[in-house]
């Protein structure tokens, strides 16, 4: 298959897996979660687990925002290294931060055997080498940081890495054991087929056109007129996030990637293990469960879908000559090329929790390259705010931090 597309890899692998109705008729429930993507799945199945009323709307279709186009590589590390993170927010908070990370690893893995996914969700180590020899000190001091907080993570020097990877010019690098990837599109599906079996309801091509607050309910009319009445909205949004909420609390950016043909015989060294390096904007890589391999990077900041999509001729250029780098006599031969957007934050972290604006509501809103892991904490984050219970993570999690 020669096809070079700007639609995402798991869209087109996946197709369009289930349709749902739009809005037409007037709703009433405890919960409505805005967004369907991997957050509001996660949400909507503890939710639902819970025994609240539950109800999902998107504007798109189900699943095709950024959840057609993350690479779903599942890490505990965060964009901002932990040694770093210390010094923004305190040793607790940083600490806490990167293992709620790699617990969360853990809880996808036991949902997926729960729920018996096929989304291919497999463990995998991650190294994180140094692209520069200027950046060997600081990835030292990292790879401390990390095995004093009690990460399984060992140090591996630059002939190591090519003896174990095959990988030339890296200068050194950590290797932590906790890691994994799975294809989040499929996984987001199969979580809202079992929950609407539940009781769940979702409405997709139904956009949230205004909210009224009232005390102990609020009520969303959308865009076809019809209305829900809800005790409690949860915004799982990601990066749209943005054009609701007025501050600057979130920086966009563009990101790239691509995706090999099939191949089964290359990168086998890396069939369990996630990759990714120092370089600013960072390069990561995986191999997808169909023996393919899926290169990132190129993230540059987010001016309109336009001029993003332009780029993709060039970023994919510039992945390749990064790969070159490691893998010189490798010849990547591209099927998938496309570019989604995400949000940056200063700390790396997310925002859960309550925005003063927004009356009885909860935003998950995970950024950076732990979207989906700050996802599966923010699940128990909802649990604990419904019940009117506080969380270790709240204070470092909040808007206004």
């Amino acid at each position: 298959m020669n096809l070079k597309s700007n639609e995402p890899f798991w869209l087109l692998k996946n197709g369009l897996i289930v349709s749902y109705p739009s809005l037409k008729s007037n709703e009433e429930c405890d919960v409505l979660i805005i967004g369907g993507g991997i957050t509001g799945s996660l949400i909507a199945h503890q939710m639902v687990a819970e025994g609240y009323k539950t109800i999902l709307i998107d504007k798109r279709e189900i699943c095709n925002g950024s959840t057609s186009a993350t690479t779903s590589m599942l890490q505990y590390e965060i964009d901002v290294p932990l040694f770093e993170l210390i010094e923004q927010i305190g040793e607790k908070g940083a600490i806490a931060s990167y293992k709620a990370c790699s617990d969360s690893i853990d809880k996808i893995e036991k949902l997926s055997k729960e729920i018996k996914s096929n989304s291919g969700f497999k463990r995998k180590k991650s190294l994180y080498y140094a692209a520069k020899k200027k950046d060997v000190d600081w990835l030292k001091k990292e790879y401390k940081a990390r095995k004093d907080a009690g990460f399984d993570v060992k140090w591996l020097e630059s002939d190591e890495i090519l003896k174990q990877f095959g990988f030339e010019n890296t200068f050194g690098g950590i290797l932590s054991k906790q890691g994994a990837s799975i294809d989040a599109f499929k996984f987001s599906h199969e979580l809202f087929k079992l929950n609407e079996k539940e009781g769940l309801k979702i409405f997709d091509k139904t956009e949230m056109t205004k909210v009224e607050y009232f005390k102990g309910y609020n009520l969303v009319t959308v865009d076809s007129g019809f209305q829900i009445k809800a005790k409690k909205i949860v915004y799982c949004i990601g990066y749209e996030s943005k054009n609701l909420i007025k501050e600057n609390f979130v920086n966009l950016k563009s990101t790239y990637a691509i995706v090999s043909e099939i191949d089964h015989d290359k990168f086998k060294n890396i069939t369990n293990t996630l990759v990714w390096n120092t370089d600013e904007p960072y390069m990561y890589m995986r191999t997808t469960d169909d023996a393919r391999l899926l290169i990132g990077g190129g993230d540059e900041d987010f001016y309109d879908s336009k001029k993003r999509d332009e780029l993709l001729d060039k970023k994919e250029k510039e992945i390749l000559k990064t790969l070159k780098k490691i893998k010189p006599d490798y010849h990547f031969y591209t099927d998938f090329v496309w570019a989604g957007t995400f949000g940056e934050t200063k700390d790396g972290l997310p925002y859960i929790g309550e925005h003063k604006k927004f009356k009885n509501s909860y935003f998950v809103l995970g950024f950076g390259g732990n979207g989906i892991t700050f996802s599966v904490t923010g699940m128990e984050m909802v649990s604990e705010f419904l019940k009117g219970k506080k969380h270790l993570l709240s204070k470092y999690f909040k808007f206004g931090r």
